[in-house]
């Protein structure tokens, strides 16, 4: 186990002392950051429902049924207690006012990047910050129980970060942590299922995207999604999330990185890095962006980004190829 009992009394007794408590996470969330807060906020309401507990940040219509933005105001901070979850450095917190708080604390699984709050709970171990709230209940027990709502969303974000349980972050305390959730009732097969399913528009973009990929010598797949792509295939943005990991499934490709192209005059592209062997989440730090050592996003703000992006990924794959 590798939570420290220290750092979760300190966590309790603060949630404990706060009426009214606000959780935050990154932008542009995925299902572990929608886990991992509403999972929290709705252990700490079925405790404590006499609490005020608000999730802030804005949620993508493509995880709505996952869960629904809710309103936060600037004056709802007053006296408050914040968390962070799921993110690692400050610029990537979804929300304005998350400094205004009375106290802040952070629980995440990323590598260390910015050290925020008079409390960090960091565990780079751990497949997904949803199973760090996992066990941070299961710790707690009656102090703090698992309940239904908690469970089914805390079981999609552990689902969403391990890729189903694929990713070499799964672990047995990652199964353990999924089976005691399994024992509430929810229909883990319909989770699983929608982050599987595709519309037929996504499945023609997959093919487009394998057809423009390139693939170096060294091991590096990268494809550029422009504006025109989107527009052709009447796909969004959000909705290129079906290929990010396309590229790992092709023989000897160990790291890749997918261009979306961004709308305004200026250039300017998201890059998803994902990564089989070399840890890229250092070169992602280096454009504007961060993440795990296998999967990190960044940004580029000019074709010669682009190009020294690829230029870094081809170091690190000689470097990992050559141990």
């Amino acid at each position: 186990m590798y939570l420290d009992a220290t750092q979760i009394e300190t966590l309790y007794s603060k949630i404990q002392e706060y009426d009214r408590i606000i959780i935050h996470r990154h932008v542009r969330p995925d299902p572990d950051a929608l886990g991992s807060q509403y999972g929290l906020k709705y252990l700490i309401e079925g405790k404590f429902p006499n609490k005020q507990v608000k999730a802030a940040g804005t949620v993508s219509k493509g995880l709505s049924w996952l869960a629904s933005t809710e309103e936060v105001t600037e004056a709802d901070y007053s006296g408050s207690l914040v968390i962070i979850v799921d993110t690692a450095n400050s610029p990537r917190i979804d929300g304005k006012y998350y400094a205004s708080g009375a106290e802040m604390i952070k629980i995440d699984h990323h590598p260390e990047v910015e050290n925020f709050g008079t409390l960090e709970i960091v565990h780079t171990e751990a497949s997904s910050c949803s199973e760090i709230i996992a066990e941070i209940s299961h710790y707690l027990g009656g102090r703090l129980p698992m309940n239904q709502a908690a469970a089914k969303i805390l079981y999609a974000g552990i689902v969403g970060d391990t890729g189903r349980f694929l990713f070499n972050s799964t672990t047995s305390i990652t199964f353990n942590a999924a089976a005691r959730l399994l024992a509430f009732d929810f229909n883990a097969f319909e989770i699983s299922d929608r982050f599987q399913t595709m519309s037929a528009k996504e499945a023609k973009f997959q093919g487009h995207t394998m057809n423009n990929m390139t693939v170096t010598e060294y091991g590096v797949a990268s494809v550029m999604i422009t504006r025109q792509d989107l527009l052709d295939f009447d796909i969004t943005e959000e909705q290129t999330n079906s290929i990010v990991g396309l590229p790992g499934q092709i023989e000897g490709v160990v790291t890749w990185v997918i261009f979306v192209e961004q709308e305004g005059a200026n250039e300017s592209y998201r890059c998803r890095i994902r990564s089989k062997g070399p840890s890229i989440n250092e070169i992602a730090a280096n454009h504007y962006g961060g993440g795990h050592p296998k999967a990190s996003g960044a940004k580029a703000y000019s074709y010669k980004e682009v190009e020294a992006i690829l230029a870094e990924l081809k170091e690190a794959s000689i470097a990992y190829k050559s141990n």
